[in-house]
């Protein structure tokens, strides 16, 4: 196999991607203010606020209004709701659905130019090694499309299902509960399905791409320095040992919408932003916030438009405002970004280009280590949980991360992790060893738009180093794309702080560090190809 390295501060990243022993070989700025992202918004090194509005262009407006200079673009999407009974995913304890609230999708959109790529959103809790793998073999075969140009990612929705266990039984054709194995064979196909109808529905589009902040704040960072010098997460204002939020939020929205160019009518919408999707809870399915905004936009414009809500760097912010006992509701948080982004959609930007680049890298992540003694010692734990006993929650917490990293480090692991744990097998990546592969993509639509795709619960702080060093106008971020076996990512200086989101990561530290490194080459390197 034909390898192409990068050296980029002492690490190798591969250029190729191999997916089920096939490997796809990936051929071989200007300059951005500085931006200091607070709850108030963006803001230069001078402190005033830097926010522009573009008026969006209709193709009729110009004198080059025809097909050719318009990139093909396909939307689908197919329900991926489970059955009355699945196991719900989100916490640490069995759940099992009791109805529906409202259906969850696989949303797709490609892109097919002088390259084709496809980006698929699930209302899932995350994207396993297992899940990525299946679909996008299957996908590619159907396509024609390079697995690796294929991203499959997940809003984080924790009223979604908790399929990990029964992929892995189903992959290893082990005995599975009734209909689970249905539901498991639902799933793959329904993602691959959104992909390929999307890819044979591809037309010629006209985009537009932009971003503005959140008009109403519903996004918190939910970490906090407390006055013993420890971090602590879920804190409320009230209790006097808080001292400040330990780290910053994300207020921008991302944007990229694709209207018919004929009618001008909105045909679908890339929304992105940064905020947990846990506002539902309860016992039945529900695709969470994300649904308020495709409502409340196919009522503003068209009903049949397609919402994708891509889930930016959020794995230390939720809804809940530390200054308030009142937490957000789904429905407020839906429709109040709904309502922002309808009103920045006539001051989006053409993309008057119909240049489509992808790139994208494997990183190895360094795993934290296990020991026989830890796992024997975890299991413990996890056998007092599963008899009813009461455990401190970051000790189960760890306890669970243990088992995980003792399937992933090792061929033959200390115990049978089955036993104990659901999410978190992988026949993917069952013995790895010790780093794990993650995929990092980058999608260039024209000359100042780029999608980031990224593996895990990423910091936030992490995706502003992105966007900061981004050479794109718009650059929006997309986590948990491909694997989420890393659990957490945070940043370098997280680890020193702790609490839950450090202890639930499986990566040592310097591992969302690896990731910024790669994403800003990759954005680097298209914007490089696209000026030329």
């Amino acid at each position: 196999m034909k390898l192409c390295l990068l050296a980029l501060s002492g690490l190798s990243l591969w250029f190729s991607c191999t997916l089920h022993g096939q490997t796809f070989e990936r051929p071989a700025t200007r300059q951005t203010p500085a931006v200091d992202t607070t709850r108030s918004g963006f803001q230069s090194q001078e402190g005033s606020t830097k926010f522009t509005a573009f008026p969006m262009q209709r193709p009729e407006d110009s004198e080059e209004s025809n097909s050719d200079n318009l990139l093909r673009v396909g939307l689908a999407e197919t329900d991926i709701t489970p059955p009355i009974g699945f196991p719900i995913a989100g916490y640490y304890h069995e759940r099992l659905a009791e109805g529906t609230i409202d259906p969850l999708k696989a949303k797709a959109i490609v892109f097919r130019g002088q390259e084709e790529g496809a980006l698929v959103i699930c209302d899932l809790i995350g994207i396993t090694t297992d899940l990525s793998r299946e679909v996008r073999r299957l996908a590619s075969e159907k396509t024609g499309i390079a697995a690796c140009n294929i991203v499959v990612a997940a809003t984080h929705s924790h009223t979604a299902p908790d399929y990990v266990k029964e992929l892995y039984l189903y992959l290893g054709e082990e005995p599975q509960a009734a209909g689970r194995a249905e539901y498991i064979e639902q799933l793959i196909h329904g993602v691959v399905d959104a992909i390929t109808q999307a890819h044979e529905r591809a037309r010629p589009m006209a985009l537009a791409a932009g971003s503005t902040l959140q008009a109403t704040n519903v996004s918190f960072n939910r970490r906090f320095v407390m006055r013993d010098g420890s971090v602590l997460t879920w804190q409320s204002h009230s209790n006097p040992d808080v001292v400040k939020a330990a780290g910053p939020i994300d207020p921008e929205i991302g944007i990229l919408a694709m209207r018919d160019p004929e009618s001008g009518e909105l045909q679908g919408i890339i929304n992105n932003f940064s905020l947990h999707l846990d506002t539902v809870s309860g016992m039945r399915w529900s695709a969470d916030f994300p649904f308020f905004i495709e409502r409340k936009l196919r009522q503003q414009n068209n009903p049949q438009l397609l919402s994708l809500f891509a889930t930016g760097c959020c794995g230390d912010i939720n809804h809940s405002d530390p200054t308030r006992k009142e937490r957000n509701k789904v429905d407020f948080i839906g429709n109040a970004l709904a309502e922002t982004i309808s009103a920045q959609i006539p001051h989006l930007r053409a993309i008057d280009t119909p240049q489509f680049i992808m790139k994208s890298q494997v990183v190895e992540l360094p795993l934290q280590k296990t020991t026989r003694e830890q796992v024997a010692r975890s299991v413990e734990i996890l056998k007092l949980v599963q008899g009813g006993s009461k455990v401190h929650f970051l000790d189960h917490v760890r306890a669970y991360k243990e088992l995980m990293l003792d399937h992933l480090l090792h061929y033959d692991p200390f115990v049978e992790t089955a036993d104990y744990i659901s999410w978190g097998l992988s026949r993917s990546l069952a013995g790895v060893g010790d780093t794990l592969p993650v995929d990092v993509s980058v999608m260039a639509i024209g000359h100042d738009t780029a999608i980031v795709c990224l593996p895990g619960e990423v910091f936030v702080d992490l995706g502003l180093a992105i966007k900061q060093a981004s050479p794109y106008r718009t650059t929006i971020l997309v986590e948990l794309s491909n694997t989420d076996e890393t659990i957490y990512i945070p940043h370098r200086a997280a680890y020193a702080g702790g609490s839950y989101e450090v202890t639930n990561s499986t990566l040592q530290p310097g591992g969302g560090e690896l990731l910024v490194e790669a994403a800003v080459e990759l954005l680097r390197q298209s914007a490089a190809e696209s000026a030329d």
